[in-house]
């Protein structure tokens, strides 16, 4: 897996869904507020996302101080790379990167390390950005693989 930079805590979660489940929900641009802890709602999404440029046009925050901003992707590579630059400004930017590793037929392990890139999210140590960046990302890699193995649940469940 590509490291962001050194000292960027990367989080892992065990997915009991095979990793194109896991793409198809990241593949999803109106799932996005669903599993990234912070985003409130999705406005509009690319018709090409997740290909490398396509953008989540998103708000972020608690009613009604909604901020709203975009993601865009940076690089895709289904389905097992996921590189976004997320805005939320007036914080900044970051560059977020999941990875989803295949471990069987039916289940994955997504990884997901993230860093301020610009703004004044940059002026707080990286330590200390990390702290709370990490324990963020583990609740957003929860929600992720909940929807993934709900969705896997229902695909293969016969009616």
């Amino acid at each position: 897996m590509k490291q962001l930079s050194k000292g960027v805590v990367t989080v892992t979660r065990a997915v009991d869904a095979p990793a194109q489940a896991v793409w198809d929900v990241l593949a999803d641009g109106w799932f996005y507020a669903t599993w990234v802890v912070g985003a409130s709602r999705v406005r509009a999404v690319d018709q090409a996302w997740p290909a490398e440029g396509a953008r989540i046009h998103h708000s972020f925050g608690v009613w009604p101080t909604v901020i709203s901003d975009t993601t865009h992707v940076l690089r895709s590579n289904e389905p097992t790379e996921l590189v976004l630059r997320a805005k939320g400004w007036p914080a900044g930017e970051a560059e977020v990167l999941i990875t989803v590793t295949p471990d069987s037929e039916d289940s994955c392990t997504v990884a997901m390390a993230e860093d301020a890139v610009t703004g004044p999210g940059t002026l707080l140590p990286r330590p200390l950005r990390q702290l709370a960046i990490g324990p963020r990302n583990v609740e957003a890699l929860r929600r992720l693989a909940y929807l993934a193995e709900g969705r896997h649940r229902e695909a293969v469940t016969p009616t």
